[in-house]
């Protein structure tokens, strides 16, 4: 069953069948949430509210305008910016020791480095932050990213491209560590 054929059994009374779709993205949702925020507790709370929010709104989904897992993104990406900026005193105090979604293949790669480059991850502009961790963590789409942030491709391609420009400045004498 699609998205779309859940959507529609949930708005015929089978509010069960929501659940399948939190199976679906649940795991995609906190991830992109812990990502942002570095906080699990927040990252829980936030992707429950973004979930409750879609499931009281999902009358108003039009799947001409985009795909479910867009809305559903948007709707979880801006619950995390507002209470980010409501945070934000805390939410730089942490500095994480890693982020999620890794490759196998980064498992040769030590600790430190992680540790090196989250610091300066999250040293970046919140919104190069953001389109950075959709590409590049999150593996989506520069056009997916550009309908979940509600701007221009040409805005997603600069803000990664800036990430990525503080990113090799800031590593490039860093060489990360293998294990051979």
């Amino acid at each position: 069953m699609n998205d779309e054929e859940i959507i529609q059994r949930v708005l015929e009374g089978e509010g069960d069948c929501f659940g399948l779709l939190i199976e679906k993205y649940q795991k995609k949702v906190a991830g992109m949430i812990f990502n942002m925020t570095r906080d699990h507790h927040l990252s829980e709370d936030l992707g429950q509210d973004a979930f409750m929010e879609v499931y009281r709104n999902l009358g108003s989904f039009d799947a001409a305008r985009s795909r479910f897992s867009t809305w559903l993104y948007r709707i979880a990406q801006n619950k995390t910016l507002n209470a980010i900026k409501k945070k934000k005193p805390l939410f730089l105090a942490e500095v994480p020791e890693t982020i999620s979604a890794r490759d196998a293949s980064d498992e040769a790669v030590t600790k430190e480095f992680y540790a090196e480059f989250d610091r300066i991850l999250d040293g970046l502009p919140l919104r190069q932050r953001v389109a950075f961790v959709w590409a590049e963590i999150e593996q989506l789409s520069y056009q997916e990213i550009a309908e979940i942030e509600g701007v221009s491709l040409g805005t997603v391609k600069s803000r990664i491209s800036r990430a990525r420009q503080h990113l090799q400045e800031a590593l490039k004498d860093r060489k990360p560590v293998s294990h051979e």
